[in-house]
C-alpha cells in the first residue's frame, strides 16, 4: 500500500506593530539581523528605556488600583521599588541601562535613601517619577483595561499562490491602555473636580468632539501608547530618516482596527501618545527641540514665547533650562483622531511594509546574498549605533580604516 505524502504545514506569517513594522522601517537590513537572524544589539539601551518605562507605568497603575495611593508619589517609597523590580526583570532577558540612567539596586548604593527629589540626577529614575506624578494622577482613573493584546488577519498583499509563503498574515500588537468612557463622563462632576488634564485636552481637540457627537451617547474607547522618546518633528527633510510622526499615527490607527475585530470593543474615537521624554528632555533632545522650534518643524512650542526664548539662548554646555510644565506636558501629549478612512490607509501602509518584508524573505530563501535581499539605507544616527555597521555595504557612516604599522 502506497502511503500518501505529508502535506505541506499551513503557517500564517505572523506581524507585530513595534517589532515588526517600526523596526523594518528604520532599516530592512538591521531588522533581518535583529528579528529573523535573532542578533540582538549590543547596547540595546534604547530598547531598554522603552520596555522600562512601559513596565514602569504599567506596575504603578496595578499598584494604584490596589492600593488608591494619592499623588504626588514619594521616588524612595513608593516609585523606586518599581524601578528595582522593573530593573531586574529586564536584566534576566539581558538588557541593562547604562550607569548615568538608573540606580542598579539601593543595596549596591545606600545612598540613594539619603537623597532628595533635587539630587537623583539619573535619567530614566527623573522622567519614571515625572510620568506617574504628572500623567499617572491623571490617566489612572480613566484606565479601563492595560497591556491589552490585540491580534488580527489579512490578506496577504499581492498573494502569488506559486510564490507567496501564505494567502494570509496576522498582525498583532499590545495596547499600553484601554479606556472606556460614555460621552457624559466628560461632565462628571468627578472629573471636573478632579482637573483631569487628560479631559482637559480632549475637551479641546474639534476632531475628537466631532466624533463623540458622532457617537449618539453611546460607550466608546480611545487607546493610549506610551512612547520612550521626544515628540517627533511633523516634517522630516531628510528621505533616509524615518518619519515617526506619521509612523506612530499609523501604528495608533492600526491598534484601532485590530480592537474594533474584538467582540467586547466599542467605538473608537481617539488615540492619545504620551511622548515620556518630554517630561525630562536630555541634553540631546533639547539640541533637536531647539533645532524643530527654529525650522518650524513641531507643532508645539511657539504659543510658549518664555519657553521658546530659554531654548533659543541655551548652548549645548550650558545648564539645562527650566522650562514650565504647561511647555513639558504640552509636548508630551498627543490627540490622534481615528475614523474609516484613516484606518485603512494606515493598514494599507502595514500592508506594504509586509509585501517588502515578504519579498526580501522570498528573494534570501531563493539564494539571493542576505545584503543583496535587504536594503539598508538608513539615517547616519541609525548607522552610527549599529552593531553591523562594520561589514554593512549601504553604511551611511563610513568606518576609518585602521593602519597596521
Amino acid at each position: 500500500m502506497k502511503l500518501p505524502s505529508k502535506s505541506k504545514p499551513y503557517i500564517i506569517p505572523e506581524y507585530s506593530l513595534t517589532g515588526d513594522l517600526l523596526s523594518f522601517l528604520t532599516c530592512n537590513l538591521q531588522y533581518r539581523y535583529q528579528n529573523k537572524g535573532t542578533l540582538p544589539p549590543s547596547k540595546p539601551v534604547q530598547r531598554w528605556f522603552g520596555e522600562f518605562i512601559h513596565g514602569v507605568m504599567e506596575e504603578a497603575y496595578l499598584e494604584w488600583d490596589y492600593k488608591k495611593t494619592s499623588f504626588p508619589w514619594d521616588w524612595i517609597d513608593d516609585i523606586r521599588p518599581i524601578e528595582e523590580q522593573i530593573d531586574l526583570r529586564l536584566q534576566t532577558r539581558g538588557l541593562y541601562p547604562y550607569d548615568e540612567d538608573l540606580f542598579f539596586s539601593m543595596s549596591n548604593h545606600p545612598e540613594v535613601e539619603y537623597l532628595n527629589e533635587h539630587d537623583h540626577k539619573k535619567l530614566a529614575s527623573a522622567r519614571a517619577e515625572k510620568a506617574i506624578n504628572i500623567w499617572g494622577k491623571h490617566l489612572f482613573p480613566l484606565i479601563d483595561s492595560s497591556e491589552h493584546l490585540i491580534k488580527g488577519v489579512r490578506p496577504m498583499p499581492n498573494y502569488d499562490e506559486h510564490k507567496s509563503r501564505s494567502n494570509y498574515y496576522g498582525i498583532n500588537g499590545v495596547v499600553d491602555v484601554l479606556t472606556s468612557m460614555k460621552i457624559n463622563d466628560l461632565e462628571q462632576s468627578n472629573l471636573d473636580n478632579f482637573n483631569n488634564e487628560i479631559i482637559a485636552f480632549l475637551k479641546k481637540d474639534p476632531n475628537f468632539q466631532k466624533r463623540i457627537k458622532e457617537q449618539d451617547g453611546e460607550d466608546y474607547e480611545i487607546i493610549i501608547d506610551y512612547k520612550g522618546m521626544k515628540r517627533p518633528p511633523t516634517i522630516v527633510t531628510n528621505p533616509k530618516v524615518e518619519d515617526k510622526w506619521e509612523t506612530h499615527k499609523q501604528q495608533i490607527l492600526t491598534y484601532s482596527w485590530l480592537r474594533s475585530k474584538q467582540e467586547d470593543a466599542k467605538p473608537i474615537v481617539a488615540g492619545i501618545i504620551f511622548y515620556l521624554n518630554e517630561l525630562v528632555p536630555s541634553k540631546e533632545d533639547l539640541v533637536l527641540i531647539k533645532e524643530e522650534l527654529k525650522d518650524e518643524l513641531t507643532d508645539v512650542g511657539n504659543e510658549f514665547e518664555d519657553d521658546v526664548k530659554l531654548i533659543e539662548r541655551w548652548e549645548e554646555e550650558d545648564k539645562a533650562p527650566e522650562l514650565s510644565d504647561g511647555f513639558k506636558i504640552s509636548r508630551s501629549i498627543r490627540i490622534i483622531n481615528v475614523d474609516e478612512e484613516e484606518q485603512e490607509n494606515a493598514l494599507l501602509m502595514f500592508d506594504s511594509v509586509v509585501d517588502n518584508i515578504e519579498s526580501s524573505l522570498i528573494r534570501e530563501m531563493n539564494g539571493c546574498k542576505i545584503q543583496e535581499a535587504w536594503k539598508a539605507d538608513s539615517d547616519e544616527r541609525t548607522c552610527s549605533a549599529c552593531d553591523f555597521r562594520t561589514f554593512c555595504k549601504n553604511n551611511s557612516v563610513k568606518t576609518k580604516d585602521i593602519k597596521i604599522p
